[in-house]
């Protein structure tokens, strides 16, 4: 019980933290009048959005509940019953909660950053990070506290804990491709008739498309991505508890092993909450620097301090090392680390890889997208070979929990990983207000840089998003299996032998790649959509190019969000169809093969086409900068198209199939119950 009463301790003061960041954003200037209106009408989008997707989202949510509650009449003692389907929904639930929060914030922010970016540097930054670290604590500490209140209810049933696992990813699913194809949908069709066929600057008022451009950041990047990375939190420590359970039935004397994920994630908020003070209190003038400061010394006390957790509890089982846990902890927390700064070699503008895929610019847009894949591809080894390297050190010092706990270990410091990377989408805002208010370009210069430091977070967000997604797939993977083999009298082996496993092998290869497409082809519809539009306003509203007309970002706006919904819909009903229709009709070894299938191709799709895109992208800004030609050269207006191409790719697909391996295994970890009754 004391395990429950610190998480519940901790998870309140975090939200106390939060409490006084939100107080101290609201307090900053908002600007004048049209700073003030353009940001209020991104916060009307985005609010709109985000209603209406939770309400197409609800319908889905509804038939999954009743699908879990009548669980039981696929057969006498089946465990999955209405008590999972209430669990599921306060994921749901918590997760849409998280996202609304962030969402709300970020919008309010970035009308203040552009006023204090008037001031400085220093200012601008630390009224942007403060919406990161508000999304980062927020979204930690519901998911945590919502876990905690499930625990307790229902006193800790694996069986029912899961199901809120489920509930945060199939929320983050559906969050994670509406937002990606509404922002990069809108974002396409802006860029392309704007900045390629009318030769006007990104975020040009002029352009109709722009507004739209700006919600889609904060429904895609802070709602999207914080429901991503939520939902990864959540099933690293289930993935964990579940293992837990199934030892426990072995000998009660492991039974420290389920106390041992809630401190760990307790100790992970307050190194959070520590970090964040930092970056806000040191006087780092390199807003980088600063920033991984703050990520560096969250990482060191969570390492030290699950030393002392570790010690305390004294758990011992079978032949590992009271210690196994630890250092499979301290793998899981640098291969996060070590994953990040390899996205960052390969996707920022001060190495090699960028600066090359920026010269190959000069010789045409063809040759820029060829190489902009290319790079994606070899950016997939290091990742690879350190997720690999730390599941083989989890297991030799911990086994099958060891793999668990440095899933967990990874995502710890959520907090302000999360924080420092979503203040990107805060900066990027607030340099669209500061072009469609003409405010002094001096303003410009300073969001353009708090923009730049955003791309690099954000490559590190969504290197440290595969990573975990990654190890929480095998956590959820290695939990399934435990729960097979708790409940079947034979036992659960995984053989190359067996035509059913092979079978799921190469169906679940398959499905992220179909997926994958499914999205991207959603962003190409709701791009033309949006490109027709921005034409025809051109075309058609006097004196529109002059400046003398006003052009009318609704119909964009509702556009991209109608374009969205609509697309969303099939790859997330497919994510749920395909694991529960292998596990009913090939049975759990099929699914445990799909299972690894899906995430072995799912890992090397969602790091390649990840890192393309942010490289195409930062390939274009350096070229911005001043190299190559500059602003208006060739090999600029070749990157504008390679960038264009990239895009769907880093916001979209990559962060999508993320999603899409965890909620096939959580699913799969849920009805374990029901397939192996069913068979």
């Amino acid at each position: 019980m004391l395990h429950i009463i610190v998480s519940a301790a901790v998870g309140i003061i975090g939200l106390i933290g939060v409490s006084f960041l939100v107080r101290g954003i609201l307090k900053a200037d908002p600007g004048n009048e049209l700073m003030q209106k353009l940001s209020k009408s991104i916060q009307a989008g985005a609010r709109t959005f985000l209603l209406t997707e939770y309400k197409v989202v609800a319908i889905v949510v509804i038939l999954v509940a009743i699908f879990l509650s009548l669980a039981p009449f696929f057969g006498q003692g089946v465990q999955v019953n209405w008590q999972t389907a209430l669990a599921f929904v306060v994921g749901v639930c918590g997760s849409a909660l998280a996202g609304w929060i962030a969402m709300s914030i970020a919008t309010r922010t970035n009308g203040r950053t552009t006023q204090a970016a008037r001031s400085g540097l220093g200012r601008a930054l630390n009224l942007s990070f403060s919406a990161g670290a508000v999304t980062g604590l927020s979204i930690v500490c519901v998911a945590f506290l919502g876990l905690v209140i499930i625990s307790l209810v229902f006193k800790g049933k694996s069986v029912i804990v899961n199901g809120y696992a489920m509930g945060a990813s199939l929320m983050a699913l559906f969050a994670r491709a509406g937002g990606g194809i509404y922002t990069k949908g809108a974002d396409m069709g802006a860029d392309l008739v704007g900045k390629v066929e009318e030769g006007i600057p990104e975020d040009d008022p002029r352009n109709a498309g722009v507004i739209a451009d700006n919600v889609g950041d904060n429904v895609g990047d802070v709602a999207g991505l914080g429901a991503d990375l939520l939902e990864s939190y959540v099933e690293s420590i289930i993935a964990t508890l579940a293992i837990a359970a199934s030892m426990v039935l072995i000998s009660s004397s492991y039974r420290p092993l389920s106390y041992l994920p809630f401190y760990l994630a307790s100790w992970g908020i307050i190194s959070s909450l520590i970090g964040i003070a930092w970056i806000k209190g040191v006087r780092i003038k390199d807003p980088q620097s600063r920033l991984n400061s703050g990520t560096y010394l969250g990482a060191i006390l969570m390492i030290a301090g699950s030393f002392f957790i570790i010690r305390y509890l004294g758990i011992a089982y079978e032949n590992y090392s009271v210690l196994g846990p630890f250092w499979a902890i301290i793998a899981g927390v640098i291969s996060g680390l070590v994953i990040g700064e390899v996205s960052v070699y390969y996707t920022s503008s001060k190495y090699k890889p960028v600066k090359d895929l920026a010269n190959s610019c000069q010789s045409g847009p063809a040759v820029m997208v060829v190489s902009g894949l290319a790079l994606g591809m070899h950016s997939t080894l290091i990742p690879v070979v350190v997720v690999a390297a730390a599941t083989l050190i989890g297991f030799l010092v911990a086994g099958m929990y060891g793999v668990a706990i440095a899933a967990l270990g990874m995502l710890s410091i959520l907090g302000i990983t999360l924080a420092v990377d979503s203040y990107g989408p805060v900066a990027d805002n607030a340099g669209g207000i500061a072009e469609m208010a003409h405010l002094p370009p001096e303003v410009r210069q300073v969001t353009d840089k708090l923009d730049a430091v955003g791309n690099t977070t954000a490559a590190i967000g969504k290197g440290f998003a595969i990573g975990s997604a990654a190890f929480a797939a095998l956590g959820l993977m290695t939990a399934y299996r435990a729960t097979i083999n708790s409940l079947s009298s034979h036992p659960f082996s995984l053989s190359l032998a067996d035509p059913k496993l092979i079978a799921g092998l190469l169906v679940g290869g398959m499905v992220p790649y179909l997926y994958g497409s499914m999205l991207a082809r959603g962003v190409g519809r709701v791009a033309s959509g949006v490109v027709e539009e921005v034409r025809r306003q051109f075309k058609e509203i006097p004196g529109l190019m002059e400046g003398k007309g006003r052009a009318d970002p609704s119909q964009c706006v509702n556009i991209a969000a109608q374009g969205a919904l609509k697309n969303m819909m099939l790859p997330g009903i497919l994510a749920i169809i395909f694991p529960i229709g292998i596990g009913f009709f090939l049975g759990p070894v099929a699914l445990g093969g799909f299972l690894v299938g899906s995430l072995v191709t799912g890992l090397q799709l969602g790091i390649q086409t990840a890192n393309s895109g942010a490289a195409m992208d930062n390939a274009k800004k350096y070229i911005e900068e001043g190299n190559l030609g500059g602003k208006g050269s060739y090999a600029h207006k070749a990157s504008v198209i390679g960038d264009t191409v990239g895009d769907p790719l880093k916001d979209t697909v990559g962060p999508s199939i993320n999603i899409l391996i965890k909620l096939m295994a959580v699913i799969s970890l849920v009805l374990a119950p029901v397939f192996v009754i069913f068979h």
